[in-house]
């Protein structure tokens, strides 16, 4: 499939994309140029995009949800910025699959799922699978990519708290290294794993780290802070 036909997919076909990319998304942008350099700006599109009116609102321009010069060089200029390709100013699936990157590093808790009343509290977000550490409403770390329950060990959602933390845990269950468990409901915790967080199908129901993003929670965290975990994993 060409770039220009992955930028005119159908709303539903990128929102798919979407949740199937969000965490990988924070490493990378969906697609950029080839070379390292962004190609040379072709003729500015005249036609809508699918999500005009949502890039109008994020690129500051008057939001009417139809096409102009300046709105394609706003966009244009955005898609050269970020070397996505084709950068002709089409509000496409790409265009704004990146554009909710940006939003997810910059404010992970935007939507404001999270509780911002409970001071220090790690926020887990199944639907997007990423995690990160807030205090009120300011962000202390993250977000950072992570693989909860797979179907059937579903990561339980809900308010929680740590209430056990083992450095160097061993699973006895699943006969495993759990490097810096932080235990917040039952058997379910924060721990480091040896592989990817991007392989499937999941965990048991643990939430899945790499093992740098595991040891500054372990740093961060301590028994009694507060949990939150909300959403819906993909595919369960």
């Amino acid at each position: 499939m060409t770039r220009r036909a992955r930028q005119k997919r159908t709303p539903t076909a990128a929102l798919r994309l979407g949740v199937l990319l969000g965490a990988a998304g924070l490493a990378a942008p969906l697609t950029i140029a080839m070379g390292g350099t962004a190609h040379a700006a072709p003729a500015c599109t005249t036609k809508t995009g699918p999500y005009q009116k949502d890039v109008e609102k994020y690129l500051g321009r008057p939001v009417d949800g139809k096409q102009s010069p300046a709105d394609c060089r706003a966009i244009q200029d955005f898609q050269t910025r970020h070397r996505i390709s084709p950068n002709a100013g089409y509000a496409g699936p790409v265009t704004w699959g990146v554009i909710q990157q940006e939003i997810t590093r910059r404010n992970p808790n935007a939507a404001g799922k999270c509780p911002v009343n409970k001071g220090r509290i790690a926020c887990v977000d199944l639907s997007r699978q990423i995690s990160w550490i807030q205090d009120g409403k300011s962000l202390k770390f993250g977000p950072v990519p992570v693989r909860t329950g797979r179907n059937g060990y579903e990561t339980r959602t809900g308010a929680k708290k740590v209430y056990w933390r083992s450095v160097n845990h061993w699973s006895t269950l699943y006969n495993v290294r759990m490097p810096y468990a932080q235990f917040f409901d039952g058997g379910q915790a924060f721990h480091a794993i040896s592989g990817s967080v991007y392989s499937p199908p999941g965990s048991h129901g643990c939430i899945n780290m790499r093992t740098a993003d595991a040891k500054k929670y372990w740093s961060m965290l301590a028994n009694g802070d507060d949990v939150f975990v909300y959403g819906r994993k993909p595919g369960t």
